[in-house]
Protein backbone atom coordinates (compact mmCIF):
# COMPACT_ATOMS: atom_id res chain seq x y z
CA UNK A 1 0.00 0.00 0.00
CA UNK A 2 1.08 3.78 -0.92
CA UNK A 3 2.00 5.28 2.36
CA UNK A 4 0.01 8.61 2.98
CA UNK A 5 2.14 11.93 4.89
CA UNK A 6 0.33 14.90 4.94
CA UNK A 7 2.59 18.08 3.69
CA UNK A 8 2.02 19.92 6.47
CA UNK A 9 -0.25 19.54 10.03
CA UNK A 10 -2.36 22.67 10.98
CA UNK A 11 -3.75 22.73 14.09
CA UNK A 12 -6.44 25.32 15.76
CA UNK A 13 -5.72 26.45 18.69
CA UNK A 14 -7.15 24.34 21.58
CA UNK A 15 -6.68 21.00 20.58
CA UNK A 16 -3.41 21.25 20.72
CA UNK A 17 -2.41 18.74 23.96
CA UNK A 18 -5.09 16.05 22.67
CA UNK A 19 -4.33 12.98 22.22
CA UNK A 20 -4.77 12.93 18.44
CA UNK A 21 -2.08 15.73 18.40
CA UNK A 22 0.68 13.86 20.56
CA UNK A 23 0.00 10.84 18.51
CA UNK A 24 0.36 12.81 15.28
CA UNK A 25 3.90 14.75 16.70
CA UNK A 26 5.23 11.57 17.41
CA UNK A 27 4.40 9.51 14.47
CA UNK A 28 5.18 12.48 12.36
CA UNK A 29 8.61 14.13 13.15
CA UNK A 30 9.51 15.30 9.97
CA UNK A 31 6.61 17.22 9.34
CA UNK A 32 5.55 20.60 10.32
CA UNK A 33 2.92 21.71 12.30
CA UNK A 34 1.42 24.95 12.33
CA UNK A 35 -1.07 26.02 15.14
CA UNK A 36 -3.52 28.78 14.04
CA UNK A 37 -6.43 30.25 15.93
CA UNK A 38 -9.15 29.20 13.55
CA UNK A 39 -9.04 26.88 10.69
CA UNK A 40 -8.32 29.16 7.07
CA UNK A 41 -11.37 27.89 5.20
CA UNK A 42 -10.82 30.10 2.00
CA UNK A 43 -7.28 27.81 1.92
CA UNK A 44 -9.04 24.79 1.12
CA UNK A 45 -11.62 26.39 -2.07
CA UNK A 46 -12.74 23.67 -3.83
CA UNK A 47 -12.73 22.58 -7.51
CA UNK A 48 -13.21 19.26 -9.29
CA UNK A 49 -9.23 19.21 -10.31
CA UNK A 50 -8.23 20.37 -6.85
CA UNK A 51 -9.56 17.62 -4.60
CA UNK A 52 -6.52 15.22 -4.77
CA UNK A 53 -4.46 18.26 -3.40
CA UNK A 54 -7.03 19.38 -0.66
CA UNK A 55 -6.37 16.02 1.38
CA UNK A 56 -2.31 17.47 1.34
CA UNK A 57 -2.75 18.78 4.80
CA UNK A 58 -3.82 17.35 7.41
CA UNK A 59 -6.21 19.81 9.87
CA UNK A 60 -7.05 19.27 13.25
CA UNK A 61 -9.49 20.65 15.18
CA UNK A 62 -12.58 19.87 17.74
CA UNK A 63 -15.56 18.89 16.54
CA UNK A 64 -18.37 21.04 17.55
CA UNK A 65 -21.73 18.90 16.27
CA UNK A 66 -23.16 15.63 17.33
CA UNK A 67 -20.53 12.23 16.32
CA UNK A 68 -23.12 9.90 16.59
CA UNK A 69 -25.91 9.70 14.23
CA UNK A 70 -28.34 7.33 12.47
CA UNK A 71 -26.62 6.03 9.22
CA UNK A 72 -29.17 8.22 6.87
CA UNK A 73 -29.36 5.27 3.98
CA UNK A 74 -31.86 5.71 1.32
CA UNK A 75 -35.47 7.13 0.38
CA UNK A 76 -37.54 3.81 -0.09
CA UNK A 77 -34.25 1.13 0.77
CA UNK A 78 -34.29 -1.24 3.29
CA UNK A 79 -32.07 0.47 6.07
CA UNK A 80 -29.66 -1.92 8.42
CA UNK A 81 -30.33 0.28 11.60
CA UNK A 82 -26.81 1.29 11.28
CA UNK A 83 -24.98 4.17 13.36
CA UNK A 84 -22.33 6.07 12.15
CA UNK A 85 -19.52 8.30 14.39
CA UNK A 86 -17.64 10.89 12.31
CA UNK A 87 -14.62 10.78 13.68
CA UNK A 88 -12.79 12.66 10.49
CA UNK A 89 -13.72 14.23 7.09
CA UNK A 90 -12.63 13.36 4.02
CA UNK A 91 -10.09 10.05 2.98
CA UNK A 92 -6.42 10.50 2.14
CA UNK A 93 -7.46 7.66 -0.75
CA UNK A 94 -8.84 8.22 -3.92
CA UNK A 95 -11.33 6.28 -5.50
CA UNK A 96 -12.88 7.65 -8.97
CA UNK A 97 -16.42 6.85 -7.62
CA UNK A 98 -16.17 7.73 -3.95
CA UNK A 99 -19.44 9.75 -3.24
CA UNK A 100 -17.37 12.10 -1.06
CA UNK A 101 -16.18 14.27 -3.72
CA UNK A 102 -19.98 15.17 -4.37
CA UNK A 103 -20.60 14.98 -0.50
CA UNK A 104 -18.22 17.07 1.01
CA UNK A 105 -17.90 19.42 -2.34
CA UNK A 106 -17.71 22.40 -0.37
CA UNK A 107 -15.71 21.78 2.28
CA UNK A 108 -13.12 18.79 0.61
CA UNK A 109 -10.25 19.57 3.05
CA UNK A 110 -8.88 16.16 5.28
CA UNK A 111 -9.82 16.65 8.82
CA UNK A 112 -9.85 14.66 12.12
CA UNK A 113 -11.43 15.77 15.20
CA UNK A 114 -9.72 15.85 18.54
CA UNK A 115 -11.93 15.72 21.33
CA UNK A 116 -12.08 12.29 21.07
CA UNK A 117 -13.40 12.47 24.58
CA UNK A 118 -16.96 14.03 23.90
CA UNK A 119 -17.19 11.06 21.25
CA UNK A 120 -16.85 8.60 24.27
CA UNK A 121 -19.03 10.37 26.64
CA UNK A 122 -21.96 10.77 23.90
CA UNK A 123 -21.55 6.99 22.90
CA UNK A 124 -21.61 6.00 26.54
CA UNK A 125 -24.65 8.31 26.98
CA UNK A 126 -26.23 6.78 24.04
CA UNK A 127 -25.53 3.14 24.76
CA UNK A 128 -26.22 3.19 28.62
CA UNK A 129 -29.62 4.49 28.25
CA UNK A 130 -30.59 1.86 25.97
CA UNK A 131 -28.80 -1.60 27.20
CA UNK A 132 -31.72 -3.56 25.93
CA UNK A 133 -31.00 -1.81 22.03
CA UNK A 134 -28.06 -3.83 20.23
CA UNK A 135 -25.73 -0.92 18.31
CA UNK A 136 -23.84 -1.56 15.26
CA UNK A 137 -21.93 1.43 14.86
CA UNK A 138 -18.90 2.35 12.55
CA UNK A 139 -16.77 4.85 12.01
CA UNK A 140 -16.45 4.93 8.01
CA UNK A 141 -19.10 7.33 6.78
CA UNK A 142 -17.63 10.27 5.53
CA UNK A 143 -13.68 8.81 6.89
CA UNK A 144 -11.43 5.62 6.03
CA UNK A 145 -12.12 3.96 9.54
CA UNK A 146 -8.04 3.21 9.52
CA UNK A 147 -6.40 4.13 7.05
CA UNK A 148 -4.72 7.36 9.39
CA UNK A 149 -4.67 5.32 12.17
CA UNK A 150 -0.70 4.74 11.96
CA UNK A 151 -0.49 8.63 13.30
CA UNK A 152 -3.56 9.48 14.75
CA UNK A 153 -3.97 6.38 16.87
CA UNK A 154 -7.49 6.80 16.72
CA UNK A 155 -8.54 2.95 17.16
CA UNK A 156 -6.23 2.79 20.69
CA UNK A 157 -8.13 5.54 21.91
CA UNK A 158 -11.36 4.26 21.44
CA UNK A 159 -11.11 0.25 21.22
CA UNK A 160 -10.91 -0.27 25.02
CA UNK A 161 -14.11 1.98 25.51
CA UNK A 162 -16.12 -0.02 23.26
CA UNK A 163 -14.95 -3.78 24.39
CA UNK A 164 -16.63 -2.95 27.54
CA UNK A 165 -20.27 -2.40 26.29
CA UNK A 166 -22.97 -5.12 26.37
CA UNK A 167 -25.16 -4.11 23.42
CA UNK A 168 -22.76 -2.72 20.59
CA UNK A 169 -20.73 -4.02 17.94
CA UNK A 170 -18.15 -1.17 17.26
CA UNK A 171 -16.78 -1.89 13.00
CA UNK A 172 -13.63 -0.05 11.99
CA UNK A 173 -14.22 -0.28 7.75
CA UNK A 174 -11.14 0.12 5.66
CA UNK A 175 -9.60 -0.16 2.23
CA UNK A 176 -6.13 -0.27 3.88
CA UNK A 177 -3.59 -2.43 5.60
CA UNK A 178 -3.26 -0.36 8.58
CA UNK A 179 -4.21 -3.07 11.57
CA UNK A 180 -0.97 -3.36 13.18
CA UNK A 181 -2.22 -0.94 16.18
CA UNK A 182 -4.99 -3.03 16.38
CA UNK A 183 -3.43 -6.55 16.96
CA UNK A 184 -2.08 -6.14 20.60
CA UNK A 185 -5.22 -4.63 22.50
CA UNK A 186 -8.33 -7.10 23.57
CA UNK A 187 -11.85 -6.28 21.93
CA UNK A 188 -13.50 -8.55 23.49
CA UNK A 189 -15.48 -9.52 20.48
CA UNK A 190 -17.13 -6.23 20.41
CA UNK A 191 -14.98 -5.07 17.40
CA UNK A 192 -15.44 -6.21 13.84
CA UNK A 193 -12.68 -4.82 11.24
CA UNK A 194 -14.30 -4.95 7.78
CA UNK A 195 -12.81 -4.43 4.63
CA UNK A 196 -14.17 -2.33 1.20
CA UNK A 197 -13.47 -5.68 -1.25
CA UNK A 198 -12.64 -5.91 -5.34
CA UNK A 199 -11.02 -7.60 -7.65
CA UNK A 200 -7.99 -6.19 -8.36
CA UNK A 201 -8.22 -4.92 -11.54
CA UNK A 202 -11.37 -2.55 -10.32
CA UNK A 203 -8.47 -1.62 -7.23
CA UNK A 204 -5.86 -0.61 -9.45
CA UNK A 205 -8.17 1.53 -12.11
CA UNK A 206 -10.35 2.86 -10.01
CA UNK A 207 -8.88 2.51 -6.18
CA UNK A 208 -5.74 4.96 -6.39
CA UNK A 209 -4.00 4.94 -3.15
CA UNK A 210 -5.67 1.79 -1.30
CA UNK A 211 -4.00 -1.53 0.11
CA UNK A 212 -4.36 -4.55 -2.65
CA UNK A 213 -6.67 -7.15 -2.88
CA UNK A 214 -3.47 -9.69 -1.37
CA UNK A 215 -3.00 -6.52 1.43
CA UNK A 216 -6.21 -6.31 2.56
CA UNK A 217 -6.68 -9.89 2.90
CA UNK A 218 -3.16 -10.48 4.45
CA UNK A 219 -4.45 -7.83 6.93
CA UNK A 220 -7.77 -9.09 7.72
CA UNK A 221 -6.03 -12.98 8.26
CA UNK A 222 -3.93 -10.37 11.10
CA UNK A 223 -6.72 -9.58 12.38
CA UNK A 224 -8.48 -12.84 12.51
CA UNK A 225 -5.28 -14.44 14.19
CA UNK A 226 -5.51 -11.86 16.70
CA UNK A 227 -8.92 -12.32 18.17
CA UNK A 228 -11.05 -10.40 16.04
CA UNK A 229 -14.01 -11.16 13.54
CA UNK A 230 -13.71 -9.48 10.14
CA UNK A 231 -16.44 -8.26 7.32
CA UNK A 232 -16.46 -8.05 3.98
CA UNK A 233 -18.31 -5.49 1.75
CA UNK A 234 -18.37 -5.86 -2.02
CA UNK A 235 -19.78 -2.55 -2.53
CA UNK A 236 -19.91 -0.70 -4.75
CA UNK A 237 -19.79 -3.96 -7.36
CA UNK A 238 -18.74 -3.24 -10.65
CA UNK A 239 -19.98 -4.26 -13.67
CA UNK A 240 -17.86 -5.17 -16.89
CA UNK A 241 -16.77 -7.51 -19.42
CA UNK A 242 -15.55 -10.11 -17.60
CA UNK A 243 -16.56 -9.67 -14.38
CA UNK A 244 -18.20 -12.90 -13.18
CA UNK A 245 -14.77 -14.72 -13.02
CA UNK A 246 -12.99 -11.78 -11.03
CA UNK A 247 -15.61 -11.50 -8.58
CA UNK A 248 -15.46 -15.73 -8.30
CA UNK A 249 -11.98 -15.60 -7.83
CA UNK A 250 -12.00 -12.55 -5.48
CA UNK A 251 -14.63 -15.24 -3.23
CA UNK A 252 -12.65 -17.79 -3.70
CA UNK A 253 -9.30 -16.40 -2.22
CA UNK A 254 -11.21 -14.08 -0.03
CA UNK A 255 -12.23 -17.71 2.20
CA UNK A 256 -8.97 -19.49 0.84
CA UNK A 257 -7.61 -16.75 3.30
CA UNK A 258 -9.73 -16.28 5.85
CA UNK A 259 -11.84 -18.21 8.30
CA UNK A 260 -15.53 -17.81 7.23
CA UNK A 261 -16.96 -19.07 10.92
CA UNK A 262 -14.97 -15.92 12.61
CA UNK A 263 -16.19 -13.54 9.76
CA UNK A 264 -18.97 -11.44 11.32
CA UNK A 265 -21.57 -10.12 8.16
CA UNK A 266 -20.98 -9.74 4.29
CA UNK A 267 -22.67 -6.86 2.64
CA UNK A 268 -23.40 -6.33 -1.26
CA UNK A 269 -24.32 -3.12 -3.21
CA UNK A 270 -23.66 -2.37 -6.77
CA UNK A 271 -22.14 1.26 -8.06
CA UNK A 272 -24.23 4.22 -7.00
CA UNK A 273 -23.61 7.46 -8.23
CA UNK A 274 -26.02 11.01 -8.84
CA UNK A 275 -25.79 12.74 -11.72
CA UNK A 276 -23.83 15.62 -9.90
CA UNK A 277 -21.12 12.66 -9.00
CA UNK A 278 -20.95 11.42 -12.94
CA UNK A 279 -19.79 14.93 -13.46
CA UNK A 280 -17.52 15.40 -10.98
CA UNK A 281 -15.95 12.00 -11.91
CA UNK A 282 -16.12 12.83 -15.57
CA UNK A 283 -14.06 15.75 -15.08
CA UNK A 284 -11.74 14.39 -12.31
CA UNK A 285 -11.43 11.14 -13.73
CA UNK A 286 -12.03 11.17 -18.00
CA UNK A 287 -10.57 7.59 -18.50
CA UNK A 288 -12.71 5.79 -15.82
CA UNK A 289 -15.13 3.28 -17.36
CA UNK A 290 -17.44 3.81 -14.44
CA UNK A 291 -18.36 7.30 -16.26
CA UNK A 292 -19.71 5.39 -19.31
CA UNK A 293 -21.46 2.46 -17.72
CA UNK A 294 -25.21 2.36 -18.04
CA UNK A 295 -27.18 3.69 -14.97
CA UNK A 296 -31.23 4.49 -14.45
CA UNK A 297 -32.11 6.94 -12.13
CA UNK A 298 -33.84 5.58 -9.32
CA UNK A 299 -36.92 6.95 -6.77
CA UNK A 300 -34.13 8.01 -4.13
CA UNK A 301 -32.51 9.67 -7.01
CA UNK A 302 -29.72 8.06 -7.18
CA UNK A 303 -28.08 6.25 -10.51
CA UNK A 304 -28.03 2.76 -10.63
CA UNK A 305 -27.31 -0.75 -12.94
CA UNK A 306 -30.88 -1.78 -14.48
CA UNK A 307 -33.32 -3.60 -11.62
CA UNK A 308 -32.59 -6.96 -13.46
CA UNK A 309 -28.96 -6.48 -13.65
CA UNK A 310 -28.55 -5.60 -10.20
CA UNK A 311 -30.61 -8.82 -9.06
CA UNK A 312 -28.56 -11.24 -11.08
CA UNK A 313 -25.56 -9.83 -10.24
CA UNK A 314 -26.46 -10.35 -6.65
CA UNK A 315 -27.65 -13.58 -7.35
CA UNK A 316 -24.14 -14.61 -8.70
CA UNK A 317 -22.69 -13.57 -5.35
CA UNK A 318 -24.80 -15.44 -3.21
CA UNK A 319 -24.52 -18.80 -4.81
CA UNK A 320 -20.47 -18.41 -4.83
CA UNK A 321 -20.69 -16.94 -1.51
CA UNK A 322 -23.07 -20.16 -0.07
CA UNK A 323 -20.69 -22.38 -1.76
CA UNK A 324 -18.06 -21.33 0.71
CA UNK A 325 -19.89 -19.53 3.32
CA UNK A 326 -22.95 -21.61 4.04
CA UNK A 327 -24.62 -19.38 6.93
CA UNK A 328 -22.66 -16.36 7.04
CA UNK A 329 -24.68 -13.52 7.54
CA UNK A 330 -25.32 -11.55 4.34
CA UNK A 331 -26.68 -8.40 3.50
CA UNK A 332 -27.62 -5.70 0.56
CA UNK A 333 -27.19 -2.54 0.84
CA UNK A 334 -29.66 0.30 -0.09
CA UNK A 335 -31.61 -1.52 -1.76
CA UNK A 336 -35.31 -2.00 -2.22
CA UNK A 337 -37.71 -4.73 -0.86
CA UNK A 338 -38.37 -5.64 -3.96
CA UNK A 339 -34.90 -6.76 -4.99
CA UNK A 340 -34.49 -8.25 -1.86
CA UNK A 341 -37.55 -10.66 -2.38
CA UNK A 342 -36.26 -11.59 -5.50
CA UNK A 343 -32.65 -12.17 -4.22
CA UNK A 344 -33.10 -14.02 -1.11
CA UNK A 345 -36.90 -14.97 -1.30
CA UNK A 346 -37.62 -12.71 1.63
CA UNK A 347 -37.52 -9.18 2.85
CA UNK A 348 -36.81 -7.85 6.42
CA UNK A 349 -39.80 -6.90 7.69
CA UNK A 350 -38.21 -3.30 8.85
CA UNK A 351 -34.87 -1.91 9.89
CA UNK A 352 -34.62 -3.28 13.19
CA UNK A 353 -35.23 -7.20 12.34
CA UNK A 354 -32.42 -6.51 9.88
CA UNK A 355 -30.35 -4.61 12.72
CA UNK A 356 -30.70 -7.43 14.92
CA UNK A 357 -30.04 -10.62 12.67
CA UNK A 358 -26.39 -8.73 12.80
CA UNK A 359 -25.96 -8.90 16.54
CA UNK A 360 -23.66 -11.65 17.73
CA UNK A 361 -23.98 -14.47 19.70
CA UNK A 362 -21.31 -14.45 22.21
Amino acid sequence: MKLFQPEEVIIERGSEESPICRNLRNALPGVPFRIVETIPSGEFAYAPQAFAAAKKKLLVTRHKGEFLKKCPGSDGQVCCNYFVINFASNCPMDCSYCYLQEYLADNPALKVFSNIGDLLREADDLLSKHRGVFFRIGTGEIADSLALDRYIGFSREVIPFFAEQPNVLLELKTKSDCVDALLDLDSKGRVVVSWSMNPQRVIESDEDGTASLDERLAAARRCQDAGYRVAFHFDPMIEYFGWEKDYAQLIEQMFATVDWRRVAWLSMGVLRTTPDLKRTMRARFPRSHLITGEQVLCPDGKLRYFQPLRVAMYRKMLGWIRGAAPTVKLYLCMESKEVWQQVFGFAPSCERELGNQMAPHL
